[in-house]
């Protein structure tokens, strides 16, 4: 959430932070709202004020046994005002609110400029994609072939965008996210580990889920219950929300959760994108990172969750790039982003694994999220960042494609045969 008296103070800054966005100039409107909304209050003030002087003289003239009936239709006509500026106020306050909830977050000065993800900057590529002797398959003829993938009993079940894993692949999925976990959970050493794990709800209630920017601008990407709670799209919501209307000591920070979490998209603003396979579904597992913590920690925290994130890549031996988000490319409560792509071999191309997060203060605004300084007097807000560290369900994708054989197996990663049972390979299922 942006705060208006920051806009009031640099509404230049503002308006160029929007143009960066690909969004038109609206400090004029914003500060007109506000300038209304703050000649109300002090019109309410004023007659507030004109009120008690009356009452005093209201007093004083009956003590004298004086007629009072023209101070006392002053003091109704001010009655009747006041009223009326206090309804203006809050009319005015009501309108600045929703109009400032549907602005996203401003670009930090070091965000690229660019319109879309044409313009992205990749800052590094780790691994070389595989030379198959082959021609690699996508992972729906590799899970189909196993056996071991079905979208055909999800979708008589549940319709589209929805698949039944089996077998060894279950096993697989479970491994991958048990391996997220486990190098996230160790203690921290150095710029890795740390996490405190988290089993957070997946039911959420508005303010939750308008705290960490979901709505009011995204509320038909999410699927809600019949009685008001929202299913969390990432658990991002709850693990942010932890710090919702606190006041935080500094030395406790940052802090870092992390949770593996079922999440629940209804994907209606990408409606034709994906429909094949398991890269874009209602319902998708997924080990999230969130961090807690001060202005001046946040940069730092940012790169730190990022190679957190790219340490699981590294294990698994996947090929990777990491590219910085352009500022008309970034989500809505961003001030910058990088995203985490890995090669795909069966789309021959690199795409989205994680996507890490700063988002300054916005979230921290909305959740009334502070912390005391160590220094100094009052309260400041927090800044959080979160990113996934991985998306479970495409990291099993990654895995099928960059290790498949030619006769249809695959070769699980060194990383996870522990969590296998020592399993090497995996075959088609029998029966």
């Amino acid at each position: 959430m942006h705060d208006i008296r920051t806009i009031r103070d640099n509404p230049e800054a503002f308006d160029t932070g929007l143009k960066r966005r690909g969004l038109a100039p609206l400090s004029a409107a914003l500060l007109e709202i506000d300038r209304g909304r703050r000649a109300a209050i002090t019109q309410s003030e004023q007659a507030q004020a004109r009120r008690k002087a009356l009452s005093k003289q209201i007093g004083i003239a009956r003590g004298k046994g004086e007629p009072t009936d023209a101070l006392m239709a002053e003091v109704n006509g001010l009655d009747s005002a006041q009223k009326a500026a206090e309804k203006a106020a809050a009319d005015a306050e009501a309108a600045l609110a929703e109009q400032l909830a549907a602005i996203p977050n401003l670009p930090y000065a070091d965000v690229p400029d660019g319109k879309d993800e044409h313009d992205n900057k990749e800052i590094r590529r780790v691994g070389n994609p595989r030379n198959f002797a082959f021609d690699p398959k996508d992972h729906v003829v590799i899970g189909e072939g196993l056996g071991l993938m079905d979208f055909a009993a999800a979708a008589r079940m549940s319709g589209a965008r929805f698949v039944v894993i089996k077998g060894q692949l279950a096993r697989l999925e479970r491994a991958l996210g048990q391996l997220m976990l486990d190098l996230h959970t160790a203690p921290a050493e150095g710029a890795l580990g740390g996490y405190l794990e988290v089993d957070p709800p997946l039911l959420v209630r508005d303010d939750a889920v308008y705290g960490t920017t979901q709505l009011p601008k995204f509320g038909d990407d999410l699927f809600r219950t019949t009685n008001g709670y929202w299913l969390i799209p990432t658990a991002e919501v709850p693990l942010t929300n932890l710090v919702n209307d606190t006041v935080l000591d500094e030395k406790e920070l940052p802090l870092r959760y992390t949770a593996w979490t079922p999440c629940f998209r209804s994907e209606a603003g990408a409606a034709g994108k994906d429909t094949r396979g398991m890269i874009r579904q209602h319902q998708f597992p997924k080990v999230e990172l969130v961090s807690i913590t001060t202005p001046e920690q946040a940069a730092a925290e940012h790169e730190r969750m990022t190679g957190c994130a790219e340490e699981v890549l590294k294990r698994l031996d996947l090929p990777y790039r990491t590219v910085v988000l352009c500022a008309g490319d970034m989500g809505f409560g961003a001030h910058k982003t990088y995203d985490i792509e890995v090669w795909l071999p069966g789309q021959n191309a690199y795409r989205e694994i994680s996507s890490c997060s700063n988002m300054g203060d916005f979230q921290a605004r909305r959740m009334n999220a502070r912390y005391r300084p160590r220094e100094g007097k009052g309260t400041r807000f927090v800044h959080t960042l979160n990113g996934s560290g991985l998306a479970v369900g495409r990291t099993l994708i990654a895995v099928l494609e960059n290790y498949q054989n030619e006769d249809g197996t695959v070769t699980v990663p060194a990383a996870l045969r522990s969590y296998m049972g020592g399993v090497e390979t995996i075959r088609a299922a029998k029966g």
